[in-house]
C-alpha cells in the first residue's frame, strides 16, 4: 500500500495526511496503530523504533488476540524526526508489521458523566450491536471496552462478558441511563452492573 506522508512515500507503513494533504508543521503528536503475528519482543521493537527516531511514547493500549498482537499508541516527535520515524517503521513493515500513522487530533473538553458497566450473559450473534445501539440512541459514547467469551460451567454453552467505560451526555440523567440498561438487560437476558465514576 502506498500513501503520501510527511517528507516521503511509505510503501507499507501508511501516514495519513490532514485536509491540507500533509502533516501540519507544528503538529508533533501522532497516533500509531499496529498489528503483527504475536511473538516475543514486538513491543520492544516498536518502542525502540520510536525512541531511535527521537520520539516519546505516550498513551497506549495493546492486546494479544487470536495469535495476533495489536495496539494503538500516541507518540510525540519533533517535526525533523518524522522522516527518521518513517524509515524505522518501513523496516518494521518489511518484517510483517501492519502499521498506520495518523496525526493526532485535539481532544475537546469532555462533559457529562462517566460510568463503568459490567455485563455477563448468554452469548449470541449481534449482542455487541444490540448493546451499542442502545447506548448510541441515548448519545452515550464508549470510551473503552473489553469483551471476552467464557464457558458456562453449569448450563453449557458460552457466556459473553463485557467491561466498558462510558460517557453519558450532560442531558442524560443517571436514572435514565440506568433504566435504559435495565431494560436492555431484560431484553438480552443478561446481568448488567453499573457504577458511576464521575
Amino acid at each position: 500500500m502506498r500513501a503520501r506522508g510527511h517528507g516521503g512515500i511509505l510503501a507499507r507503513a501508511v501516514f495519513i495526511p490532514n485536509a491540507m494533504g500533509r502533516l501540519r508543521v507544528m503538529a508533533k503528536r501522532l497516533i500509531l496503530t499496529f498489528i503483527a503475528d504475536d511473538q516475543p519482543g514486538l513491543v520492544e521493537r516498536l518502542a525502540k523504533s520510536v525512541a531511535d527516531a527521537g520520539g516519546n511514547w505516550l498513551d497506549s493500549r495493546m492486546a494479544h488476540l487470536a495469535a495476533k498482537f495489536a495496539g494503538i499508541a500516541e507518540i510525540e516527535i519533533a517535526d525533523d524526526g518524522i522522516a527518521g520515524l518513517q524509515a524505522q517503521l518501513d523496516d518494521l513493515s518489511a518484517d510483517g508489521f501492519h502499521l498506520v500513522v495518523e496525526e493526532a487530533g485535539d481532544d475537546a473538553a469532555p462533559d457529562g458523566s462517566v460510568f463503568e458497566i459490567e455485563l455477563l450473559g448468554p452469548d449470541h450473534p449481534g449482542i455487541v450491536r444490540d448493546i451499542s445501539h442502545c447506548l448510541a440512541e441515548r448519545g452515550v459514547s464508549v470510551e473503552d471496552m473489553e469483551t471476552d467469551i467464557r464457558d458456562a460451567p453449569h448450563a453449557g454453552g458460552t457466556l459473553f462478558h463485557a467491561h466498558a467505560r462510558l460517557r453519558a451526555p450532560a442531558g442524560l440523567s443517571d436514572a435514565d441511563l440506568r433504566d435504559s440498561l435495565e431494560i436492555l438487560a431484560g431484553t438480552l437476558m443478561v446481568d448488567i452492573t453499573v457504577g458511576k465514576i464521575l
